[in-house]
């Protein structure tokens, strides 16, 4: 399959303050988030984009015109609602140090999987919405572009290390264990319904590695199996 490179949104107004943004509108990304997002940007400007997909909240959609500003080629902004923040319900809009004295507090810590928000959704349910999308969108830039094809999913914390758990074989109440910080890179292949997962909660680099193999002469169909002794790294036939 297509390989998709999960990228969360830039530090907000909300992510300064210590609030629960959720899905509250007008949540902007503050002067920290808009230079976050630019390296971000330049960053995956070397890497050919086939699709750049976005939760509609504002801060996403920032981070994302940022992402197309700089690639070479001109790439649309699709809007996809299934990416979009976890429903906090009565939660969403209250500090964090606040939050942190209620008792489901706990358990968003350590079961999760176990957790509906009062008011919103459960956590499950985030997850199997960020993952189908994720699919179902993998699957159609490979049928429109080929295997090889590099595409770029902006969201929020919790979705995308729910994504990342899935990917991993890793249970969602594991899932806290995973770092995604504001405008890091993660990326994810589900070659051959096999997801491997080159790279989490990167923050600079070169991501060159990223572009799609020249097209002339016969091109080596990816593998999901693991290479024993780990391979020659990224960048090697």
């Amino acid at each position: 399959m297509a390989t998709v490179v999960l990228v969360r949104h830039g530090r907000t107004t909300a992510n300064a303050s210590g609030v629960l943004a959720g899905r509250s509108p007008g949540v902007k990304l503050d002067e920290v988030g808009q230079g976050q997002a630019a390296r971000t940007a330049e960053r995956l400007a070397v890497v050919p984009l086939a699709a750049v997909v976005s939760s509609p909240l504002v801060r996403c959609r920032q981070t994302a015109a940022a992402i197309v500003g700089a690639q070479a080629s001109p790439v649309d902004v699709e809007l996809e609602k299934a990416l979009t923040e976890c429903d906090y319900g009565e939660w969403q809009g209250r500090p964090l140090k606040e939050l942190a004295k209620e008792k489901l507090w706990a358990s968003v810590q350590r079961t999760p999987s176990s957790v509906t928000f009062p008011g919103g959704e459960s956590m499950r349910a985030m997850q199997m919405r960020g993952v189908d999308a994720i699919r179902r969108h993998d699957a159609a830039v490979e049928a429109a572009h080929g295997p090889d094809a590099v595409w770029v999913a902006v969201s929020h914390g919790d979705v995308i290390k729910s994504i990342l758990a899935e990917a991993l074989g890793t249970h969602l109440d594991l899932f806290q264990r995973l770092h995604v910080d504001p405008a890091s890179v993660s990326v994810v292949r589900l070659v051959g319904g096999s997801p491997s997962v080159p790279c989490t909660n990167t923050h600079a680099g070169d991501l060159g590695w990223l572009v799609p193999p020249a097209k002339p002469g016969r091109r080596r169909r990816r593998s999901a199996d693991a290479v024993v002794g780990g391979g020659a790294g990224p960048g090697t036939a």
